[in-house]
């Protein structure tokens, strides 16, 4: 099969209501003086954008409420340049998604599923089947149900498909999952809830291909099994708000591995476009054009040897 899509994203979609804060309020705190403002969202859809900016052939495999949310998200997929025709009108809300975020750019993210968690093992794999073949990378993160995350880690096992996994919010996975992933990118909250004490190296063990944790400001440690492990060091950023850049590093790496690149400089191109995804409000405003993160990657490597640890 010839597939149509470089890169097919399986995962949210949401309308987002940002508000910005001074600070973030702590249990049973109110803060006032915020401001609000509606954007587009969802895991699934930001990493779909994101690689799309970046110059590949994306399709998303989502669930969307028939109502105006929705509609509106569908026309903002195809503006962003994404192949909307796998995402399947359900008889449930679109997601909402309410984003709390400080003035240092830091966030907290309370999420109305609504139709995301409708999206079942029949449209994952009709979505895929139409759009991926053995070239394809896949992305999945987990705004969605198992049902749907084991359908489109069967598929990939099955066609040959690599499988980026980003475990947000995380849980713990089906074996299938584990054993599907060519890559999975927790940040440090979420290797906890994954492996607790095992860490990555439970992951590896129960047949992760590798563990690339992002560490926000620290950079990004990569874990292979019988490999030393890999230290990206972070790319500078004057952070103005983190919504979506977990999203934006799972998309880049999803690209670079579709370009032929090895694992490592895939993980660096990831980190370049997590950062670079910061730099302004809201989790689609930053995400950037492959010529930026190529520029940034030239930066600071210019002879693209990367920092081991």
């Amino acid at each position: 099969m010839s597939p149509t899509a470089d890169i097919v994203v399986v995962g949210s979609a949401n309308v987002d209501l940002v508000i910005r804060l001074a600070h973030l309020p702590g249990a049973g705190e109110t803060v006032t003086g915020g401001e609000l403002h509606r954007d587009f969202g969802g895991k699934g859809a930001n990493a779909a954008v994101a690689a799309a900016r970046l110059g590949a052939r994306v399709a998303l495999v989502a669930a969307l409420g028939d109502d105006a949310d929705g509609a509106a998200i569908r026309e903002d997929l195809r503006g962003s340049g994404v192949d909307a025709g796998a995402v399947v009108g359900v008889d449930a809300p679109t997601g909402v998604a309410t984003v709390l975020v400080d003035e240092h750019g830091e966030n907290a993210i309370a999420v109305a599923s609504g139709a995301n968690l409708l999206l079942d093992g029949p449209a994952v794999r009709a979505g895929l089947a139409g759009a991926a073949g053995p070239g394809t990378v896949v992305v999945v993160d987990l705004e969605i149900g198992d049902e749907a995350v084991v359908a489109a880690a069967e598929y990939c096992l099955a066609a040959g498909c690599r499988l980026v996994l980003d475990p947000g919010p995380a849980r713990r996975l089906p074996d299938v999952a584990l054993r599907a992933a060519a890559v999975l990118t927790p940040n440090r909250g979420e290797l906890d809830v994954l492996a607790g004490p095992a860490g990555a190296p439970g992951l590896l063990a129960a047949g992760v291909g590798a563990v690339a944790v992002t560490l926000g400001a620290d950079g990004v440690e990569l874990h292979q099994a019988g490999v030393p492990l890999v230290r990206v060091l972070p790319f500078p950023a004057d952070a103005v708000d983190t919504t979506g850049a977990g999203d934006a590093f799972a998309a880049g790496v999803a690209v670079a591995l579709h370009d032929g690149r090895p694992l490592v400089a895939a993980v660096a191109f990831g980190a370049a476009t997590g950062a670079l995804a910061t730099q302004s409000h809201g989790a689609r405003a930053a995400l950037p054009r492959r010529q930026a993160v190529e520029a940034l990657l030239d930066r600071r490597l210019p002879d693209r040897k990367l920092p081991h640890g």
